[in-house]
């Protein structure tokens, strides 16, 4: 079994590449335009790859280097990009391409690569820890309008109606008063969502950055109520493939349903910019049981669920892989195996306890 040939791509070449796919999906994260954002945020992009079959390319791929205590790696998010059939011997044969691309590139020594596989065959493994999602819910934005709401659950078209009724109000926010309304506005009701869901959100840089370095790939909308905001959204748009990315909401956006308004103001917002169809990211599978509640609300819009391949890690070097991972599994199992113990000890304590007044 042969390697791929591959080339680094520059943002140049890499528009050229793709420009030759228009109906492919592209995910913003594999492109030279994500990379600009995770730089800013103090990352690593290590580069975009085209991988080719002779001269017929196959695959493209953006990774990200992370380095930590004992374990780099090369990230591929939401990737690699396949340009043909995905067949599982041109799978197997990227990853044996990258095997040795970056076994032999001096300049990087991780000890596994991450990426989306969808026929996992040794070497590939499991991974560390799980990386993008697994399924999504994309709606179609190509119907006329009142198709799309349509295709909607009865429940979210009550919502819109709801919300209408009770004056939440939809904006799309300039691009030279995103930071600023994002800082001052928004980012409370992330931090008030985060209190809420019980889930860490990033800082207000961090979402900043996104908005800055994205340009016109991003947009920024709120819902407000009585003037005041009371939830928002992020959504990318790239090649005609937008996607629901982030999102925020208080307890008055619940309240008034303000979400249902601001997400289908969204869908018409981009369908007239020209996207055929709109992710609604993650929703829950085995390996992402947590996304449960987001699910609820992303069925509403759409029976369309798209599965992904799950993301692998490959070793590059077996036997330390599997040193570390055994070591970081144990770390993460052992103070819940000590907590279960705990609990153990009191319960046996308890029922001693009460036999004794018995």
């Amino acid at each position: 079994m042969s390697n791929l040939r591959y080339t680094k791509l520059d943002q140049d070449t890499f528009e050229s590449l793709v420009g030759q796919y228009p109906d492919v999906v592209v995910p913003l994260e594999q492109t030279p335009y994500w990379a600009t954002f995770e730089t800013a945020m103090g990352r690593q992009p290590y580069g975009i790859w085209a991988y080719y079959d002779a001269d017929a390319p196959v695959a493209l791929a953006s990774y990200l280097l992370l380095e930590r205590r004992f374990r780099n790696s090369l990230v591929v998010v939401n990737g690699p990009t396949w340009l043909t059939e995905r067949t599982p011997e041109l799978e197997q044969r990227l990853v044996a391409t990258v095997m040795d691309q970056f076994s032999e590139d001096p300049a990087v020594d991780p000890l596994y690569i991450r990426m989306q596989v969808e026929h996992p065959k040794p070497p590939v493994t499991d991974p560390i820890e799980h990386g993008w999602y697994e399924r999504e819910i994309v709606v179609d934005l190509r119907p006329e309008s009142k198709a799309i709401a349509a295709g909607f659950r009865p429940n979210a078209r009550n919502c819109i109606r709801k919300a209408r009724k009770t004056g939440v109000e939809v904006r799309f926010i300039d691009t030279a008063e995103r930071t600023a309304v994002f800082r001052r506005e928004l980012f409370p009701i992330m931090e008030e969502t985060a209190e809420r869901d019980k889930f860490a959100s990033f800082d207000s840089a961090f979402y900043e950055t996104l908005l800055d370095t994205l340009g016109d790939k991003a947009d920024l909308g709120v819902a407000y109520l009585q003037g005041a905001p009371v939830c928002w959204l992020i959504a990318t748009q790239y090649r005609g493939y937008a996607v629901y990315l982030f999102a925020g909401s208080s307890d008055a956006a619940r309240k008034s349903n303000a979400a249902y308004l601001l997400l289908w103001e969204t869908f018409l917002m981009l369908k007239e910019a020209g996207n055929d169809a709109c992710g609604l990211t993650g929703i829950v599978s085995d390996n992402y049981p947590q996304l449960i509640n987001v699910t609820s609300f992303k069925r509403n819009f759409s029976k369309n669920v798209v599965t992904l391949p799950t993301t692998y890690d490959i070793p590059l070097h077996p036997l330390k892989y599997r040193l570390v991972s055994g070591g970081l599994r144990t770390r993460r199992t052992l103070p819940r195996a000590a907590r279960n113990v705990v609990t153990k000890v009191r319960e046996l304590m308890k029922r001693r306890g009460g036999e004794a007044k018995g």
